[in-house]
C-alpha cells in the first residue's frame, strides 16, 4: 500500500525516508465512534504511522480508541466534542499548549466546533492547518452559515466529493482557491467478492429470514426520510403488480430513535400488502456479505448526498447499483448519458420517482448472467481507479506534504 503513498517521493520502507517521517501530525474530532469522518481519521491515522510519522488524534474517546492504537495511533484525551463557546475559548488554549509540548507539524481538524479550536490554535502558534468538508452542512442563517464557516477556513479545505465542493463555493467562496476534492477511501481487500466466505453469505439471508430462492433488493442506510425507504416500498408495489417475484426488499439500517418513522414504514409496508416481500432487518454489521447477497442495491436518497459510500462499496463487491441523480452519489456511478451503455456500473433515476426506480430495478433484475459479470468486472474497475483507500491516503498525505513544503 505504501508504494500508492509516495507520490514521487521515497516511500517509508520503500527504499528511502518519507518525508513525513518523524513529523507529528495532529487530527482533531468530536468522538471516535462509527462514521465516515471517524473511520478516515483511523485510517489516515495507520497511513501517517506506517511511513514514520506520529499520529495523534485528540478526541473525547469512542469505541474505536482500540483500533486506532492498535494501528499506530496515539489517542490524545481532550474535550473536543463541546459546542460550548466558552469551553472552546479553554479549549484553544489547552489544544495550543499541546501542540507545542508534542511538537505538532500540522493540525487536521474534522468536525466544526473542533475546528474552531483548532483554528484558533494553528493561528496562535503558526501551523498550518487541514479542514475536511465531510458532509453538506444545513442552514442558511447567517449565524449558521458563519458556524459552518470554519470548515472553509483551512489552508487546504478537503472536499470529499466535487459536490461537496461546490457547496463550499456556493456557500464560502472565499475557499475557492484552496479547495481539493479527496473522494472517500474504499479498503479493497476487504471489499472484495473473494474475501467473503459463502456461509457469512447463507447466514446473513438466514438472519433476515430470505429464503435461498429470492432474489434481494438491498437498501442499506439508518432509516431518516430523506435515505428513500418509502420511494423503494412503491417501487415494489409496481414491480409486484408487474408480475415481478421472488424478491425480497430488504431494508437495513438503524432507525436511531426514530420510531415514528419506523412506524410510517410499517404502515406502508402493510398498506401497500407487502409484509414478508419488504423486510426491516435492523443494523447489518457485515455489510461485505450484504453487498454480495444483494442482486442489486438501491440508493434512493431524495435529498443530495455529499458522498455515497454504499453505492461505491456494492461497486466494489461487483453488485449493480440503482442511485438517485443529485448530489454527489451520481459521482461514483457510470451511466447514460454521461457514458455508453456498454461502459455503464449502474443506473441513475431522479430523486423521489418511484416508477422510475421500479424500471431500473426491473431491467437489473432481468440482465442475464454474462451482462451481470462483466458489469461486475467495470464496477470493480472504476472503484480500483478512483475511490480506493490507498488513493484517499495519497491524495492526503499529499496536501500535508504540500503543506507542510511551504513553511
Amino acid at each position: 500500500m505504501t508504494d500508492l503513498w509516495r507520490s514521487g517521493r521515497p516511500a517509508f520502507g520503500g527504499g528511502g525516508t518519507h518525508p513525513l517521517a518523524g513529523r507529528t501530525i495532529l487530527q482533531i474530532v468530536p468522538e471516535l465512534d462509527a462514521g465516515g469522518a471517524e473511520r478516515t481519521t483511523i485510517d489516515v491515522a495507520e497511513a501517517l504511522a506506517a511511513l514514520g510519522a506520529r499520529a495523534l488524534v485528540a478526541t473525547e474517546g469512542g469505541r474505536l480508541v482500540g483500533e486506532l492504537q492498535a494501528k499506530g495511533g496515539v489517542w490524545l484525551p481532550f474535550p473536543a466534542a463541546t459546542k460550548n463557546w466558552f469551553r472552546m475559548m479553554v479549549n484553544v488554549r489547552k489544544l495550543s499548549r499541546l501542540c507545542a509540548a508534542e511538537g505538532v507539524a500540522l493540525i487536521h481538524a474534522r468536525s466544526r466546533a473542533p475546528a474552531w479550536v483548532a483554528l484558533a490554535a494553528a493561528r496562535a502558534l503558526n501551523l498550518p492547518l487541514v479542514t475536511t468538508y465531510h458532509g453538506a452542512y444545513s442552514g442558511v442563517s447567517r449565524p449558521k452559515v458563519l458556524y459552518n464557516s470554519v470548515m472553509a477556513r483551512g489552508d487546504i479545505v478537503i472536499a470529499n466529493s466535487h459536490y461537496t465542493a461546490g457547496r463550499i463555493v456556493e456557500m464560502h467562496p472565499f475557499a475557492r482557491d484552496h479547495i481539493r476534492v479527496v473522494h472517500r477511501g474504499t479498503d479493497l481487500a476487504s471489499f472484495s467478492p473473494g474475501a467473503v466466505e459463502p456461509e457469512r453469505v447463507d447466514a446473513l439471508r438466514r438472519q433476515w429470514g430470505v429464503e435461498p430462492h429470492r432474489r434481494i433488493v438491498l437498501l442499506a442506510a439508518r432509516l431518516t426520510g430523506w435515505k428513500g425507504q418509502k420511494v423503494l416500498i412503491e417501487a415494489a408495489r409496481l414491480l409486484r403488480e408487474r408480475g415481478v417475484e421472488d424478491v425480497a426488499y430488504v431494508l437495513a439500517g438503524d432507525p436511531q430513535g426514530r420510531e415514528g418513522y419506523v412506524r410510517q414504514l410499517d404502515k406502508a409496508i402493510e398498506a401497500a400488502d407487502l409484509a414478508g416481500t419488504v423486510l426491516r432487518v435492523g443494523h447489518c454489521s457485515d455489510m461485505q456479505a450484504a453487498f454480495l447477497a444483494a442482486t442489486v442495491v438501491a440508493v434512493p436518497s431524495t435529498e443530495p448526498e455529499a458522498f455515497g459510500r454504499s453505492a461505491v462499496e456494492a461497486q466494489a463487491m461487483g453488485t449493480p447499483v440503482v442511485v438517485s441523480d443529485l448530489g454527489a452519489v451520481p459521482e461514483t456511478v457510470i451511466a447514460p448519458p454521461q457514458a455508453p451503455p456498454a461502459e455503464r456500473t449502474g443506473w441513475r433515476v431522479p430523486a423521489g420517482d418511484a416508477p422510475a426506480l421500479a424500471d431500473a430495478l426491473q431491467e437489473v433484475l432481468g440482465l442475464r448472467a454474462s451482462a451481470r459479470d462483466a458489469m461486475a468486472v467495470r464496477a470493480r474497475r472504476h472503484v480500483e481507479k478512483h475511490f480506493s483507500l490507498e488513493r484517499m491516503i495519497a491524495d492526503t498525505i499529499d496536501v500535508y506534504l504540500a503543506l507542510l513544503e511551504r513553511r
